[in-house]
């Protein structure tokens, strides 16, 4: 059995996270009081944007504040979310989060101040992972030469995460984060660049630092959205040497035979909304795949022909992982459940697992609950599932993270 024995985390994405105070009053009014409705250890999965990075390392005292501030409160933290670089609760978030690509240098030098930061709240014994962008979303132009420029970047930062072990101690991964019509999408195009990027390290003489330092941070919702097999492409990634450095528990939304369900297409058409994007795809009875870049209304309510014709749609929209259906439509929890024991049953080392449902704001209805109890939904379901596979659910800090 190889489910981490760590403290479960949730993404603290989930609420306004703009500066150091505004962190700071996320985990008093939502963090602490889930931790207490929850009933057990929890380990807050901070998203540090890099305007709240940039206030921590302004003084060498800052991430041990931060440190003194999570350890007041009975929190720990061992992952960080670096995917938004900016703002991720403004008006309109959308293909933004993408940016800086990792062809940037700010993309580097932000997720390098990120495993800086890390570093210092992670517990003794422990270590720790950063998840980041899946190096662009390919309906935004990349410059010339790109994947070598992200190459070079990302063997850059794991030479640098094997220079603060060697010196502190501290280990740090970084988890890059497949997701639907980003330039690492599919198992196979994860695959086939990590092959690429092995085979430059090994050329520079780099490789044992990057098999150690990166890997990917498997988002079970994205991958349902592709319609993968999760646990084959758990499996294969295992088998190809990629670590799973990070599991985003998550459930997308699933529509059957939208032909004749016009109440789920119509009920659908209540999760448009102006902040994130919410790529859709469908799956034709002959196995194909089609890709919508986003939600709208008009697909909902009047879809093409081919779409209309399609066996099932799936949106990445993530919804509460506790939620088997919502209403007319179907979740993915059934995918989850299967990555969850593929992780148990197949891997040697444990993954970090973090619930990450940061829709709750936009999710349509009156009747949803209110973040806290919410969350705690999810906790308590997500502590009962992985029950099954190990025997017990995730406990207190105890054994590092191999």
């Amino acid at each position: 059995m190889s489910l981490s024995r760590l403290p479960l985390s949730y993404c603290t994405n989930v609420h306004p996270g703009r500066s150091l105070e505004e962190v700071v009053a996320g985990l008093d009014s939502y963090t602490v009081p889930v931790s207490r409705s929850f009933g057990q250890p929890l380990a807050a999965g901070l998203w540090l944007a890099a305007p709240v990075i940039a206030e921590l390392t302004a003084d060498v005292r800052g991430p041990l504040r931060l440190a003194e501030q999570l350890a007041e409160r009975g929190l720990v933290c061992y992952t960080l979310n670096a995917f938004p670089y900016g703002d991720f609760h403004g008006e309109r978030v959308k293909e933004q989060v993408y940016l800086p690509d990792w062809a940037a240098p700010q993309r580097l030098d932000y997720t390098l101040a990120c495993a800086g930061v890390l570093s210092q709240l992670l517990p003794e014994g422990t270590d720790g992972s950063i998840s980041t962008v899946p190096l662009g979303f390919k309906h935004l132009e990349q410059s010339d030469g790109f994947v070598g420029q992200a190459i070079d970047s990302l063997l850059q930062w794991a030479v640098e995460g094997r220079r603060r072990f060697e010196e502190t101690g501290s280990r740090v991964r970084l988890a890059i984060e497949p997701e639907p019509l980003c330039l690492l999408e599919t198992t196979e195009e994860t695959l086939a660049f990590f092959g690429e990027l092995f085979e430059e390290a090994d050329r520079r003489g780099v490789l044992d630092a990057a098999r150690e330092y990166l890997g990917v941070c498997y988002d079970v919702c994205h991958q349902s959205v592709e319609f993968e097999d999760v646990s084959e492409s758990i499996r294969r990634l295992d088998e190809a040497g990629i670590r799973l450095n990070k599991i985003h528990i998550t459930c997308a939304i699933e529509l059957a035979d939208p032909a004749n369900n016009l109440e789920g297409r119509e009920r659908l058409a209540g999760f448009v909304e102006p902040r994130y994007l919410h790529q859709v795809t469908a799956r034709t009875s002959d196995g194909n795949v089609l890709r919508f870049i986003d939600l709208d209304r008009d697909l909902a309510e009047s879809p093409p022909p081919e779409w209309l014709a399609a066996e099932t749609w799936r949106v990445h929209f993530h919804v509460p992982v506790d939620a088997e259906t919502l209403g007319p439509l179907g979740t993915t929890r059934a995918d989850l459940r299967r990555a969850l024991a593929t992780v148990a049953e197949d891997l040697d080392y444990s993954p970090h697992l973090e619930v990450e449902t940061y829709t709750w704001e936009v999710l349509p209805g009156s009747g949803r609950p209110e973040l806290v109890s919410g969350l705690t939904g999810e906790l308590n379901a997500t502590t009962a599932l992985l029950a099954e596979f190990s025997g017990s659910g995730p406990g207190p800090v105890s054994d590092p993270v191999p």
